[in-house]
C-alpha cells in the first residue's frame, strides 16, 4: 500500500516538473483585472476629455493625423492608448514576478522566452499594420486591427501557458471582427475587448489558480 502511495506521489511530482518545464505558470489573474481596469479608464479619459462625450468621432480624430502633425486630439488618443499599454505591461510583469516568487519559481526560463516570442510577433505585426492603416487614412479599422492582432498574439502564446489565454484570444478576435463591421462604435468595442473581457478572464484565473 505504501509503495502504491509512493509511486503515485512520484508520478504527481514528475507530472508537475514536466508541466512547469513546458508551460509558463506564473501568469497572474490580477494582471488581467488591472489591464481591463486601465483599458476602461483610458476609454473614460478619451470619451469625456478628448472626444467630448462622443460629439467627436474617434475615427475622424485619427483621420486628421494624416498630413496634419498639429492635430492635438489625435495625438492625445495615441498617448492615451500608449499609457494604457505601458501600465498594463508593467503591472503584468510585477504580478507575474510576485506570483513566481511566492511559488518558488524562476520567472525567466526558456518557456518564458518562447512565450514572449510567440506573443510578440503577431503583436508587433499588428502594430505595424495599424500604423499603415493610419498612413493610408483607414482609421476606422484601427481598433478592429488592434483587437484582432492582439487576439492572434494571445492565441499564439496560449500554447505555452494556461488554456484560458487561448480562449481569451478567440474572444478578442471575434470582438475585433464584429467591430470592423460596426466601426462607429469602436470605442465601446475597446471597452468590451480590452476592458470587460480582461476583467472576466482575470477573475476566472484568480479564482481558479490563485485562491
Amino acid at each position: 500500500m505504501e509503495n502504491n502511495l509512493s509511486s503515485s506521489d512520484d508520478l504527481k511530482t514528475i507530472r508537475k516538473i514536466m508541466e512547469e518545464s513546458s508551460r509558463f505558470l506564473s501568469l497572474s489573474g490580477l494582471s488581467g483585472i488591472f489591464a481591463g481596469l486601465f483599458a476602461i479608464a483610458g476609454a473614460f479619459v478619451a470619451w469625456f476629455f478628448i472626444l467630448h462625450k462622443g460629439t467627436i468621432q474617434y475615427d475622424d480624430v485619427l483621420s486628421s493625423l494624416y498630413g496634419n502633425s498639429s492635430s492635438l486630439p489625435g495625438w492625445q488618443l495615441i498617448a492615451d492608448a500608449l499609457v494604457v499599454l505601458v501600465l498594463s505591461l508593467l503591472f503584468s510583469l510585477w504580478f507575474s514576478a510576485r506570483r513566481a516568487r511566492k511559488a518558488g519559481r524562476i520567472l525567466w526560463t526558456p518557456v518564458t522566452k518562447r512565450l514572449l516570442v510567440n506573443f510578440s510577433v503577431p503583436l508587433i505585426t499588428g502594430g505595424l499594420f495599424v500604423i499603415i492603416l493610419l498612413i493610408e487614412n483607414h482609421s476606422e479599422l484601427v481598433i478592429p486591427g488592434l483587437l484582432v492582432f492582439y487576439g492572434l498574439a494571445l492565441l499564439n502564446a496560449g500554447k505555452f501557458t494556461y488554456g484560458e489565454v487561448f480562449y481569451l484570444g478567440l474572444l478578442e478576435i471575434i470582438t475585433g471582427l464584429i467591430s470592423a463591421v460596426l466601426f462607429k462604435y469602436g470605442i465601446w468595442f475597446w471597452v468590451f475587448g480590452f476592458g470587460a473581457l480582461h476583467i472576466v478572464y482575470g477573475l476566472i484565473m484568480y479564482r481558479r489558480y490563485e485562491r
